[in-house]
């Protein structure tokens, strides 16, 4: 999904307006779909990542498109603000120091591979974003992660660590999905 610059600027908006309803209520804004450009309101799978002083300050999104863009990126910056286990709950002297990065995702696509060797071959930096999944364990890697992890060994060996799995697991069962990702961020101060 393409977004101009007002659609782009709208969801962070969208984003921020999330993180103060929370602050001040307690849950997620409800963005108004008649006051919303058309493609906002299509269903949409994103992440919304929130840095503070250019460290991880919560991240939480969905994978698959089930609900319009708009409230989408309300519910996942609220998530991301409030209801991540990695973080206490986003108190309000943070709000001004966020930093925050919307991640409008593609569609899920199956990749077959051999071995993780194929794996580490086909993926490409930068551009792929990451699924491992066996039975009730999964893992996932927005493409912004190649900045911290630039090579694919590292990228997939801290991947599975994440999901649970020993750095060196590997199995034939291993579910391989990637996505990209239109990423949207706030101007710099």
């Amino acid at each position: 999904m393409k977004l101009d610059a007002d659609e782009r600027s709208l969801l962070l908006k969208i984003a921020r307006s999330s993180l103060e309803s929370g602050l001040c209520h307690g849950h997620a804004s409800q963005p108004d779909p008649a006051s919303l450009p058309e493609k906002l309101c299509l269903p949409g799978a994103c992440f919304v990542t929130l840095h503070r002083q250019g460290r991880l300050r919560g991240c939480i999104g969905s994978l698959e498109a089930s609900e319009p863009m708009a409230q989408a990126v309300a519910g996942a910056a609220f998530a991301a603000g409030f209801r991540d286990p990695r973080f206490p709950p986003l108190s309000a002297d943070e709000l001004t120091q966020l930093d925050l990065e919307i991640s409008i995702l593609s569609p899920l696509q199956e990749l077959a591979v051999r071995s993780e060797e194929d794996l580490l071959e086909r993926l490409r930096p930068g551009i792929d974003g990451l699924l491992l999944e066996e039975g009730r364990r999964h893992a996932v890697y927005l493409p912004s992660v190649w900045s911290q992890l630039p090579k694919p060994r590292q990228f997939v060996d801290q991947l599975k660590l994440k999901g649970g799995w020993p750095a060196d697991y590997w199995s034939e069962k291993m579910r391989v999905r990637i996505f990209q990702t239109e990423t949207i961020e706030e101007p710099a101060a």
